[in-house]
């Protein structure tokens, strides 16, 4: 199984995965609402071929994710020469199985501010597709465009609060349209988001931490409401809360040593699959269903054949 494993192609492996999870994820797919894909990488740490105990020589893999099923829908290894910016639209190139007309017509991306590049948008606008991307220091003079407008003057579009992770949180919601001075294709709003935490045990109840984001989308007023860009905002890190995160913790991904040959892609792809089976059987808790599904040889059998 190791030598198999190790000599398979990996994209074309993860192509073939891919398209079969797009295709359970079709009737899975929301009536009532856009949907929304999240784009994001992570370097599998075990993979690593250095001895210092440094992620250098470590495999990367780019991802996609289902904001509303949780499930992956395509992955690609990105090279050590290169980076992730080269593999974003050879990644959406196999989003194939998502409707009959094998485009992105209407479908919302979520990205980092890595991914807020000319070249992806005009792919994304080409086949349809609308962004969310996250502006930070690696577009200066966007960021500096986008800081400049008159955020004091523009009310507040959405409010939210919430306590998790031994947080008090309060995010706050701006947004306006951009006529004209914002030198990025095909942008038609501006967000900016505020973000107030402290911890619930401080003492000085008064002391926060504010922290303020940046993000543009191609989408108009009359596209998306602020309380749905305020949820696919926040809604991007369900890629590293119910796909990375479960990969470390669940499946001990950064922990294994399998470096050989294609073998570090393929496990994560498995990995992947198991992850995207269970969540589209209804399981919110991927551990308890791995447990579930161990104690009985045909249980395994049983999800592929529900899915």
């Amino acid at each position: 199984m190791r030598r198999l494993v190790g000599r398979l192609d990996p994209d074309r492996f993860d192509n073939a995965i891919g398209a079969w999870v797009q295709q359970l994820c079709a009737d899975a797919a929301p009536t009532d609402r856009r949907r929304v894909l999240a784009v994001d990488g992570k370097t599998l740490r075990g993979s690593r071929t250095t001895a210092d105990g440094s992620a250098e020589g470590a495999r990367h893999l780019l991802a996609v994710l289902d904001h509303h099923t949780g499930t992956v829908l395509g992955q690609r290894n990105v090279d050590g020469k290169t980076s992730e910016i080269t593999e974003f639209i050879p990644l959406l190139d196999t989003l194939t199985g998502l409707n009959p007309t094998h485009d992105l017509a209407g479908v919302v991306i979520t990205a980092d501010a890595l991914h807020t590049q000319r070249e992806h948008v005009e792919h994304l606008h080409a086949r349809g597709a609308h962004w969310v991307l996250t502006v930070k220091g690696n577009q200066p003079t966007l960021r500096r465009q986008l800081t400049a407008l008159p955020w004091r003057e523009i009310e507040i579009g959405h409010r939210s609060t919430g306590n998790a992770h031994g947080r008090r949180e309060i995010r706050t919601l701006k947004i306006v349209t951009i006529a004209a001075g914002i030198a990025f294709p095909h942008a038609a709003q501006a967000i900016q988001v505020i973000r107030k935490t402290r911890p619930l045990t401080a003492t000085n109840k008064r002391k926060w931490h504010t922290e303020t984001v940046y993000a543009i989308t191609d989408l108009r007023p009359h596209q998306a409401r602020p309380v749905e860009l305020a949820a696919w905002i926040r809604g991007h890190w369900h890629i590293e809360n119910k796909l990375h995160w479960v990969r470390d913790v669940t499946f001990a991904e950064d922990h294994s040593q399998v470096r050989t040959g294609s073998a570090p892609q393929v496990m994560t792809t498995f990995r992947n699959l198991a992850i995207s089976l269970h969540r589209l059987a209804g399981a919110t808790n991927i551990a308890a269903a791995l447990r579930h599904h161990a104690r009985n040889a045909t249980r395994p059998l049983q999800l592929l054949m529900i899915t």
